[in-house]
C-alpha cells in the first residue's frame, strides 16, 4: 500500500508517493497555480506517471493547504456567523470581535452575550439563561444562519454551559446548523479562545470547498479507494470529517509538514528547521519528533488567537527573493520575490531579474537553469548578497534558539540551495535526500495525536494520580482521532503552576500520538 502525500504552497505544489517501508518512491514539484484544484491535479498526475504506481495500490492520502489561512487574510469565502457567548454579567465590558479590523467583523450576523460561565476553580458565576439563549437563536435561524460559535467564561475547566448551549442550539435551528464550541479549540483567555472559535465558525464554507475538492481530484485520477486526511498544524493528520468541524487546525500545517518532513528524513528528534521556499523561509524546532509549539498568542489575519501553534518565525527570502545593489555598494536580498514565476524570470532561467538563486549558481553552490547566463554578476556583488542571506539566517537561528549551546540544522525546501552550509550557531548543517519535498513528505508520513488540558488542583488530586490520568484522557483521544491504540504514545507533557490561582492550581496539558490506522 503507498501514501500520497501533498503540500500547497505559494509558489510550488508537492507531491510523493511512500511506500509501505515509508521509503519514497516518487517525488514531484510543480508550480503552484491559480486554481489550487488544477495544481493538486497536475501533481498527482505527474507523480503517478513518474511512478508507475497502480492507483489501486494506494491506500492513503494525505493533503497540506493554505486555504483556511488564505481566506482569513484575504477576507475571502468567510462565512456569516452567529455569536454567543456565555458570561453575564461578568463580562459584558468587552464585547465579541471588539478588536477587530471592519471589514472582517462583517462576517456576525447577530452577536448576544447571556448569562452563565464558570469560575476558574469551577464554580458557576451565574445559571445558564436558556430562554435568551433560545431567543437569539430563533433570531438566528429567521435570518438563515447556518453556523454558530459559542463561548463560555473558563469553558476549559467546566463546558457543561456550552454543551448545553450546542443542545438548545441544535433544537431550535435544526442538526444541520455548524456549530463551533471554544472548549474543543483554544485554551486559557476568554477573548482569544472565542476569537479562534469566531473563525471556526466563519471556515466552515471554506472547509467543505476544500475537503470536498480533494476528494474529488483524487477521484478524477481514479483514486477511489485512499483514505483522505489533512495536516494539522500540531505535526499530526486529522480526518475529513475532524477537518470540516475544525478547520482553523490546518492553519501553518505547511511549516509543521516542512518540520516532521525534516525530522523523519535527517532520522533527528531535536534540531532548528530551515524551510526555504520561493518567497520566504520558516524556521521551526523539532522537539522530540513533533514541532515545538508557540507559547505566545498567535496573531492571525490581524485577529489575536491562542490556539494551538506552531513556534514558527517567517523571514523574507526565497529562492526567487530579488537581489538589489543600493547607490552605497551594499547589496540586498528579498523581501521580494518572483515567487513562483522563477522559471520565467529569474537569469539562470532566461529572465531579466536578479534572484537568490541565481548567486547561489554564479558561487558554483548549486547547477540549475543555464549557469552562463549568471556568469555576468560581478563576483563581488555575489559575495555581498551571500552574507546579506546568511546574515538573515543567522540571526533568524539565534531568534529560535532557547540557549546559547549550537543546535543541529536541517535545511529543506526546494529554495535551501541559496543557503551555504556553514552557519553559526548550528552544531551541524544537514541537507538530507528528497529535502526539496520535504513539507509532502512530512504530510505522508504523519501520526494522529490527542491533547488533553485542564486546570487541576494538586491539593485536590496528587499529582502523580492527575499526569496519570490526563495521559489516559490524552491517549484516548489519539484513538478517537484514528490512532491505533497499540502505538499511541506520550510525547509531551506539561504541568505549569499558576500563581495567580489559589491553592495549588496547575494547568495540566498532556500529548499523546500513535500510528495512523491502516
Amino acid at each position: 500500500m503507498y501514501k500520497l502525500g501533498i503540500d500547497v504552497g505559494g509558489t510550488n505544489t508537492d507531491a510523493v508517493l511512500i511506500d509501505e517501508n515509508l521509503e519514497v518512491a516518487a517525488e514531484v514539484k510543480r508550480p503552484t497555480s491559480g486554481d489550487i484544484y488544477d495544481g493538486i491535479l497536475g501533481a498527482v498526475r505527474a507523480v503517478l506517471a513518474l511512478s508507475g504506481v497502480d492507483r489501486k495500490k494506494i491506500g492513503q492520502a494525505m493533503l497540506g493547504t493554505t486555504q483556511c489561512t488564505n481566506a482569513i487574510i484575504e477576507r475571502k469565502n468567510l462565512e456569516s456567523i452567529g455569536i454567543l457567548r456565555i458570561g453575564a454579567p461578568a463580562t459584558t465590558g468587552i464585547r465579541p470581535m471588539v478588536d477587530w479590523a471592519e471589514d472582517i467583523q462583517r462576517i456576525a450576523a447577530g452577536c448576544a452575550i447571556v448569562g452563565g460561565g464558570f469560575e476558574y476553580d469551577g464554580k458557576e458565576l451565574a445559571p445558564f439563561d436558556e430562554a435568551a439563549a433560545r431567543r437569539f437563536f430563533e433570531e438566528m435561524k429567521e435570518r438563515n444562519v447556518k453556523s454558530m460559535a459559542i463561548s463560555c467564561v473558563f469553558s476549559t475547566v467546566r463546558n457543561e454551559h456550552e454543551q448545553a448551549a450546542a443542545a438548545l442550539c441544535r433544537q431550535v435551528m435544526g442538526d444541520d446548523v455548524r456549530i463551533s464550541l471554544s472548549s474543543e479549540i483554544g485554551s486559557m483567555g476568554l477573548i482569544e479562545r472565542e476569537n479562534a472559535t469566531i473563525l471556526n465558525a466563519a471556515l466552515n464554507q471554506v472547509a467543505e470547498r476544500f475537503t470536498a475538492g480533494f476528494a474529488r481530484s483524487l477521484a478524477d485520477e481514479g483514486i477511489v479507494d485512499a483514505d483522505i486526511y489533512l495536516s494539522q498544524n500540531d505535526g499530526t493528520l486529522m480526518t475529513m470529517e475532524h477537518a470540516r468541524r475544525y478547520p482553523i487546525f490546518t492553519i501553518a500545517c505547511g511549516p509543521t509538514n516542512s518540520i516532521r518532513g525534516a525530522s523523519y528524513l535527517s532520522r533527528r528528534q531535536n534540531a532548528i528547521v530551515i524551510d526555504v521556499g520561493g518567497t520566504t523561509t520558516d524556521l521551526g524546532v523539532i522537539q522530540n519528533g513533533f514541532p515545538r509549539e508557540s507559547s505566545a498568542a498567535a496573531n492571525i489575519g490581524g485577529v489575536r488567537t491562542n490556539f494551538r501553534m506552531p513556534d514558527v518565525i517567517s523571514i523574507g527570502l526565497g529562492g526567487g527573493s530579488i537581489v538589489r545593489e543600493r547607490e552605497d555598494g551594499s547589496v540586498t536580498v528579498g523581501p521580494d520575490s518572483v515567487g513562483y514565476e522563477i522559471t520565467e524570470k529569474a537569469l539562470v532561467f532566461g529572465g531579466d531579474v536578479m534572484t537568490a538563486t541565481d548567486i547561489a549558481v554564479r558561487l558554483g553552490m548549486t547547477d540549475l537553469g543555464d549557469p552562463a547566463l549568471a556568469a555576468a554578476i560581478p563576483e563581488e556583488k555575489a559575495r555581498k548578497a551571500m552574507e546579506a542571506i546568511r546574515a538573515m539566517v543567522e540571526d533568524a537561528i539565534d531568534e529560535m534558539k532557547i540557549s546559547n549551546a549550537d543546535m543541529d540544522v536541517i535545511l529543506v525546501g526546494g529554495g535551501s540551495i541559496i543557503l551555504p552550509e556553514d552557519l553559526n550557531g548550528a552544531a551541524k548543517v544537514i541537507k538530507p535526500r528528497h529535502f526539496g519535498c520535504a513539507n509532502a513528505i512530512g504530510s505522508a508520513i504523519s501520526k494522529v495525536s490527542g491533547t488533553y488540558e485542564k486546570l487541576i488542583n494538586y491539593d485536590e488530586l496528587p499529582r502523580d494520580l492527575a499526569l496519570e490520568q490526563a495521559k489516559a484522557e490524552a491517549a484516548e483521544l489519539a484513538v478517537e482521532s484514528g490512532a491505533v491504540r497499540e502505538t499511541v504514545e506520550i510525547i509531551d507533557v506539561e504541568d505549569v503552576p499558576l500563581a495567580y490561582y489559589p491553592g495549588n492550581t496547575n494547568r495540566v496539558k498532556i500529548k499523546a500520538a500513535g500510528d495512523l490506522r491502516g
